[in-house]
């Protein structure tokens, strides 16, 4: 059984490529902790909507939403962690900046 694929896809597949490597310049680029986190946020939305196209394009749409469901739910969970992580930081440095973490002891 082949899967044909759409010529549509590729330009879906072409908007994924640069959310991932908007996602990955945002979150490497930068030296504050809240551009860190959008970052990670539009790389895992972007694998959201890889993991939707290809649902499409094999005709299984049920075990991509079931994956999509899975990766929202883990999303949040990352998100709630980094972001009471940054505000424990920020109420401590008075900064977001990631270069005072040279400071922490441990």
């Amino acid at each position: 059984m082949a899967i044909e694929i759409p010529q549509s896809f590729w330009l879906y597949f072409i908007f994924i490529a640069l959310l991932m490597v908007d996602g990955l310049w945002c979150m490497l680029a930068t030296q504050n902790l809240l551009r860190i986190l959008i970052g990670l946020e539009v790389l895992m939305k972007s694998v959201t909507f890889f993991l939707i196209v290809a649902g499409y394009v094999s005709h299984r749409m049920a075990l991509a939403q079931a994956m999509v469901i899975t990766v929202i739910v883990i999303e949040v969970v990352v998100v709630v962690a980094a972001a009471g992580i940054i505000l424990g930081f920020f109420r401590k440095h008075e900064s977001l900046n990631v270069r005072n973490t040279r400071t922490l002891k441990g």
